[in-house]
């Protein structure tokens, strides 16, 4: 690591950013042309835009996502849920119809594409900005099985087989008390719950009914703490079990419609 890159990792780190070492490396990768060019990614960083946004792309399932401002950054924690659509679904060639409800980025919709070559999904997406990122991506890695259609879920008409979900779960209160990355780059309206963290599946307990067939599974992500509410909220269905990432905490709900 050259004098260049050393000092903009101690810049990094006094920002508080604890991967400093390894986001001044991967900027001066990306920058490639000039120590002008350098310095202007370290400062972008440096007021705490994510790293994917600066590197203008992120890995997820072995995918390489372009994502940028207006859409959630795919976190490892999520890719759980298509480890548990693997274990349901242990026929990799089902002619699967599925749905990705609020797609952002297109990652799970386009993950699962990826391990069910036979299957074919739409990814719903009320977000003008995280549309265009997700059609994007859908046009350059899946073109021909996936749809991205900029709507809300209600407007999701079924029925799907399997049905993808990484909903708003941040209680309100307590968004501004997340890493600044998050608190004040990503957007709210794919972090912002409600009160208790819980508006999402309140509407998803009215809509899975309807959009799934019958024997059809729901793989929904849930934070931390969360886990008890959930067999009060999705009566109608039956809850096959509940996954957890790989720190242990139950991260996804599996759903199956009787």
């Amino acid at each position: 690591m050259n004098d260049i890159v050393l000092e903009a990792a101690k810049r990094l780190a006094v920002a508080g950013i604890d991967s400093a070492r390894l986001d001044a490396r991967l900027l001066w990768d990306h920058a490639r042309i000039t120590a002008q060019d350098f310095e202007a990614l370290v400062a972008r960083r440096e007021k705490r835009e994510p790293i994917a946004y600066i590197l203008g792309r992120k890995e997820f399932w072995s995918l390489d996502l372009e994502v940028g401002p207006g859409v959630l950054v795919p976190r490892p924690d999520t890719e759980t849920l298509i480890e548990e659509a693997l274990r349901l679904v242990p026929d990799r060639n089902a002619p699967l119809r599925i749905a990705d409800l609020g797609t952002g980025s297109g990652a799970l919709l386009i993950a699962a594409l990826k391990e069910f070559p036979n299957a074919t999904g739409i990814g719903f997406e009320s977000s003008p900005a995280a549309f265009g990122w997700a059609r994007d991506n859908a046009l350059r890695l899946m073109p021909n099985r996936s749809e991205i259609r900029l709507a809300d879920w209600e407007s999701a008409e079924g029925p799907f087989d399997l049905i993808l979900c990484n909903p708003p779960y941040i209680p309100s209160a307590d968004i501004e008390s997340l890493d600044l990355d998050v608190s004040q780059f990503e957007p709210r309206a794919a972090l912002d719950g409600g009160p208790d963290g819980l508006s999402a599946y309140r509407t998803l307990a009215g809509l899975l009914p309807r959009l799934l067939t019958h024997g059809g599974h729901a793989l929904l992500e849930i934070g931390q703490g969360q886990a008890q509410s959930m067999g009060t909220l999705f009566q109608a269905l039956e809850i096959v079990r509940l996954a957890p990432d790989l720190s242990g905490i139950p991260r996804c709900l599996i759903l199956r419609k009787p």
